[in-house]
Formats: C-alpha cells, structure tokens, sequence
C-alpha cells in the first residue's frame, strides 16, 4: 500500500483549505477513504486524480516521422489485444505497441504526441462518447474510428452464489470485490452506477483494490480472492463467471488527423474489417461489430440507450 496522507495533509499538497478537501470528494471523486471515523488518501491515486483532470497542456514535439511503428495507448479489451497481435503477425515490417494507460491516459498521450491512436470508452454526463473530454483540449479534433461495441458490467463467481443482482447488492458485508484503476473508462462507469445507487465507494470492501486489467479481475473472482468486480463480458465468458450486464458502451479509436493516413494505420485500419476480428469477436461473446470501422462525429451523438443490439433486445 502506498502513502497515506490526512485531510490536512492532501489539503496542503493540493493548496486548498481542509473544507474544500470535503467538497472534492463529494462533487469532483478525490480519491479517499475513511477509516475509524477519519478521512486518508493515498497519495497516488490523488496525484493520477490531479493528473486525469489537466487541461491545457503544452504544445509538444510532434512523433517522428512513420518508420514502421505503431503506438496505441489507453484502455485494455481483449478484441483489441488479439488485432494487435494479428498486425504483428502479418506485417513482418511493422510493429504496433500497446501502452496500457486508461482511457484517460489514453487521452493524455494522443494530447501530448506520445502515441499514434488513444483506445477510449468514456462517456461524459450527455451520454455522447469521447468526443467531450477531447474537443475542448486538441486541435484539430482528432479522428474518431469505432472499433466496438462491448458489454460492460459486473463479473461474478460461477453460479453466482452471493446472490448480486445488481451494484446495490454489493454493499453486503460479506462481499469483497476488486476494482479497476482510477482513469479508465470502467472505473468511470461503474463509479456513476455507485452514485446513482447511492452507495460510496468507500464503503464497499476491497474498492480501493485496484488491478489494471479486464482479465486480472476475472482472475481474481476466477480464484476466490473476491466475489465481484466490474467488467466486461468478454472476460466473464473466457473464464466461465457469470455476469451481470450494466450497458453495452462505444469502444472507439482516436487517431491524430495528421498521422491518419500513415502506412501503419491505414493497415491496422484494415483489420477492422478483416475474418480474424469477426471471428474473435463471436469467440469471446460481448461485442458487437456492427459499427466497427466507422468514422464517428460528435453531432452524430449516440446514446447509451442506442448502443444495444437488436438481438439482445429479445
């Protein structure tokens, strides 16, 4: 466990008076937790969430010139995992390399030219994806590709012997869940289905339990380390869990307009519309490709509510 700081502490690190600290983590989500009646924040998750909420960055050097590599940063999805080792595998001339950041992280690196494309799956308070936490921060907007629809939601142990039907059920005492890091999309969703619940995080064990990948949570549910967490339901069927469906959500690709039409993109490009995806996709179970290879704008908004496939409708 890292550092633990007090109220007065992270009040005088973020240079605000300790009642501001109270509003922070009632309105803006500034990571803490109580224990014995006191307030404590780990020190680093309040610097990611200082670092997730930057605006304006500096002008950064331009990535050099195509020479055979692409860089993607952002969030993890297995469908995305087996495309970029299909790329590796049948373009002997180039190589794509993932960075695992976040969908937030992913954001950042696309902002300050560390990477070619950001994998994203936020979605902001209209319910519009990706587009609000870019287009106030890049210019020009970057290009926006779908690469999926997905399942997102809760992984629970086979069976389902705790009875969680829902984000409120996880709130009994007796259920220990993992969580994903603060900064990807997953995280975000399943932190707006604990408010709309009325249920604070803190107070759920094993919510400060963070783990960086899809699969590391089902790993841990998969060995009875806990009883749930959130995530998708790619994960959920690989390792036989039951899961619990929250949304299906838009999983896209941001790309610099500048680096577009680059030869390594346009060919992982390609693959979006290849056999291996089609196939990968049925495999896993919780996607959906209807959309996948798409440009999308933000005028063209699509909602939550859109995003479910007709055949799931029944």
């Amino acid at each position: 466990m890292g550092e633990m700081l007090t109220t007065k502490q992270v009040a005088l690190f973020l240079s605000v008076n300790e009642k501001m600290v109270y509003t922070l983590i009632a309105e803006k989500g500034l990571p803490a937790s109580k224990v014995t009646g006191k307030w404590l924040f780990p020190i680093d998750l309040v610097r990611q969430w200082v670092e997730t909420g930057t605006e304006n960055y500096p002008e950064m050097a331009k990535l050099p010139p195509y020479h055979g590599l692409v860089l993607i940063a952002g969030s993890n999805d297995l469908l995305l995992d087996k495309i970029i080792s299909t790329f590796n595998l049948k373009h002997e001339d180039h190589m794509a390399m993932f960075g695992l950041a976040g969908s937030m992280g992913g954001l950042k690196a696309l902002r300050q030219n560390l990477c070619h494309i950001a994998a994203s799956h936020l979605v902001a308070d209209n319910k519009e994806y990706n587009f609000p936490f870019v287009q106030d921060e890049m210019s020009p907007m970057p290009a926006v590709v779908n690469f999926c629809l997905r399942e997102q939601g809760i992984l629970v142990q086979k069976g389902n012997p705790e009875n969680i039907q829902s984000v409120s059920d996880l709130k009994q005492p007796h259920i220990k869940m993992v969580n994903r890091m603060l900064g990807t999309g997953t995280r975000q969703l399943f932190d707006k289905e604990l408010k709309k619940a009325g249920i604070k995080g803190e107070t759920l064990d094993g919510y400060d339990n963070c783990l960086s990948r899809h699969m590391d949570i089902g790993l841990a549910i998969l060995t009875g380390k806990a009883q749930a967490g959130p995530g998708i339901k790619s994960v959920a069927k690989l390792l036989d869990l039951d899961f619990i469906s929250l949304c299906w959500e838009r999983f896209d690709l941001l790309i610099g307009k500048d680096r577009f039409f680059d030869q390594g993109i346009q060919l992982f490009l390609s693959l979006l519309k290849g056999k291996v995806i089609q196939a990968s996709a049925k495999e896993y179970g919780g996607y959906d490709l209807s959309m996948t290879g798409k440009m999308v704008y933000p005028e063209a908004a699509i909602h939550q509510e859109d995003l479910i496939p007709k055949d799931a409708l029944g």
